[in-house]
């Protein structure tokens, strides 16, 4: 027995790539109704979902689809419904003004998502030529034995690190303020490790992305050899979408 996965919602008009294969390589169809139509395919129930390769595969669909320059709203992973009937009638219907009007708001539009990490060597240079208290406690602490020197040690972690916190929000504030004029909308997040300073989304109108990507590039130049920045994209609208994310 099978249910409906739903990757996404499109425009009705919309042909999808050919052969487009997603979850257990079985292949993604259009469910259109009222101008709007849902990416869906089948998969099996006497499975859970959750790999590795039920993860790639939803993205892949969903990247595949916004890569031809049709809007998408993605859908979470792991949304199901029982039939294309279903599809219909709890999903579509009901939300077919919504989807029409979020799918006309990212008509044209990409999103290109950027992350920055910092050289943990080079920021650290930058932080004791800048703070001198730091510089003269980690020198103090040349040589001391780690029983002696314990407190100061916690002491040093602690200031290294509120440094670096107050370096990377400096950092991310800036980036932020030179992309996000090239951007129709923008959302940061929180990055997750200590190293990384800047985790920020950017949905971009497809005639403004070569001018945003020379943004990126001068703001590299800017930080070269202290930051390393990685863009990814183009995407589909992953940050966005409101309505579209509900599933």
């Amino acid at each position: 027995m099978s249910v409906q996965y739903v990757y996404g919602v499109t425009s009705a008009d919309l042909e999808l790539p050919p052969d487009l294969r997603g979850i257990d390589d079985r292949e993604a169809a259009l469910v259109r109704h009222a101008g709007c139509a849902v990416i869906a395919g089948p998969v099996d129930t006497d499975r859970a979902l959750g790999t590795r390769d039920d993860l790639f595969a939803h993205q892949r669909v969903l990247e595949a689809v916004a890569a031809d320059g049709a809007p998408v709203l993605p859908f979470r992973f792991g949304a199901v419904l029982p039939d294309r009937d279903a599809i219909v009638s709890e999903l579509l219907e009901p939300n077919r003004e919504s989807f029409a009007e979020e799918l006309e708001r990212i008509q044209g539009h990409v999103q290109l998502t950027l992350k920055g990490r910092y050289v943990e060597e080079v920021i650290l240079g930058e932080i004791l030529r800048e703070r001198p208290e730091i510089a003269g406690l980690r020198e103090e602490l040349h040589g001391v034995s780690p029983e002696a020197g314990y407190y100061d040690r916690v002491r040093l972690g602690e200031l290294i690190a509120q440094a670096l916190e107050e370096k990377a929000t400096a950092d991310a504030d800036h980036a932020l303020e030179l992309l996000a004029p090239h951007a129709e909308r923008t959302v940061a997040h929180t990055p997750r490790r200590t190293e990384e300073i800047l985790d920020a989304a950017f949905l971009v109108r497809r005639d403004a992305r070569e001018r945003f990507e020379r943004a990126v590039d001068e703001l590299g130049g800017r930080w070269d050899g202290r930051v390393r920045l990685r863009l990814v994209g183009p995407l589909p609208p992953y940050d966005f979408a409101e309505s579209g994310g509900e599933g």
